[in-house]
């Protein structure tokens, strides 16, 4: 059986968006090992397909970057050479290189590697798509990834719609009782991808009187948060679940209400739709919640609009303060009930017009 590598170096929900390709490079009959950063680990060992996982506090793509090091590079120097690689392919979004773990693969005698690239690879890669040439680069990330497990020859197998999913989901009846019930997650890792805690709130209380029973969910650190938005009406789950019973409480939900974040691709991983409030500090028409139903939330022209800041450039944080929760609840509803709404296409056409814009301008 052929040992296939695959990276993706960053964050739970990128890992997650992964996914597809994964069962693609699985589905030939191979050994999968899953190279991800720390805040991925519980995500990728959640992929259908995936058969071990090591984790790497990558220098080139964590923030804060750890120092390159000999000793810290020491220990994926050490994992590479036990388990003797017939192939790797480095899952990359657009903004990141895969060349400086291309070095190292090639320095520990992989013999076949695969990546997107703008930068010329020299020897560094054996199968290289240009971004904008061979592919689009305006495409969800989901469909990126899985654009380099075809360049590399893996296809899904037939059945597979190629949607986001995980594995062993969890009953969590326990933690949110049988009445139907709404997921609130307002906490982000990035400051300017979250909507303010007291709109939250707000519409805790509206899915209260509707009949709806909230649930709000967060890390422990985060219980604070989850304290103020959960008040007297809403089930605070905060601290309350790992990964994985996230998973379990997520797909128990009618609707998920969430930021740009991990969340919300787990949410669409165990299918459940989800009211994305999207920060387009990062293009929506490459990070929305993917093929599961959806109804956008926030400014997507708004002068944050792909500036990938963390913290929010624009006084007021205007394209999410200005999202009322009104709003948020009617899109629940359309949700619940199943009942599409134009907005989300009109979003991410106008996503997809900054995206192109930006292109032109450079």
């Amino acid at each position: 059986m052929r040992r296939v590598l695959v990276a993706r170096l960053d964050s739970a929900g990128d890992v997650l968006l992964s996914g597809p390709a994964v069962r693609a490079v699985a589905a030939a009959d191979t050994r999968v090992s899953y190279l991800c950063g720390p805040q991925g680990q519980a995500a990728a060992r959640s992929l259908p397909g995936v058969d071990e996982v090591f984790t790497f506090n990558s220098p080139w793509i964590i923030a804060p970057a750890p120092a390159a090091t000999d000793e810290h590079l020491q220990p994926l120097r050490d994992f590479l050479a036990e388990r003797q690689f017939d192939e790797a392919l480095i899952l990359t979004s657009f903004h990141q290189s895969p060349l400086p773990l291309a070095l190292l693969l090639r320095l520990a005698g992989v013999p076949r590697i695969t990546g997107a690239s703008v930068d010329y690879p020299g020897s560094l890669l054996d199968v290289r798509l240009r971004p904008g040439e061979d592919f689009a680069e305006d495409q969800p990330e989901a469909l990126r990834a899985l654009g380099i497990a075809e360049a590399a020859g893996y296809r899904l197998p037939a059945g597979d719609d190629g949607a986001l999913a995980v594995r062993d989901i969890p009953d969590t009846r326990h933690l949110t009782g049988t009445k139907p019930y709404v997921v609130i997650h307002p906490g982000a890792a990035v400051p300017a991808r979250t909507w303010p805690a007291l709109h939250h709130a707000a519409l805790v209380e509206l899915l209260d009187a509707a009949g709806w029973l909230p649930v709000v969910t967060g890390g422990p650190s985060e219980r604070q948060l989850t304290a103020t938005v959960a008040g007297t009406a809403g089930l605070d789950l905060g601290g309350a679940t790992d990964f994985h019973t996230l998973g379990g409480v997520l797909a128990g939900a009618e609707v998920v209400v969430t930021g740009n974040t991990g969340p919300a691709h787990l949410a669409a991983a165990v299918g459940t739709p989800v009211a994305s409030l999207f920060s387009p500090v990062v293009p929506a028409i490459r990070w929305a919640p993917y093929k599961v139903a959806v109804e956008l939330l926030g400014d997507q022209q708004a002068p944050c609009a792909l500036s990938r800041a963390r913290e929010c450039p624009v006084p007021g944080h205007p394209c999410l303060t200005q999202v009322t929760p009104e709003e948020v609840f009617a899109a629940v509803q359309r949700l619940g009930s199943g009942v599409a709404s134009f907005t989300t296409r009109r979003q991410l056409r106008r996503s997809n017009e900054v995206v192109e814009n930006e292109r032109k301008r450079s």
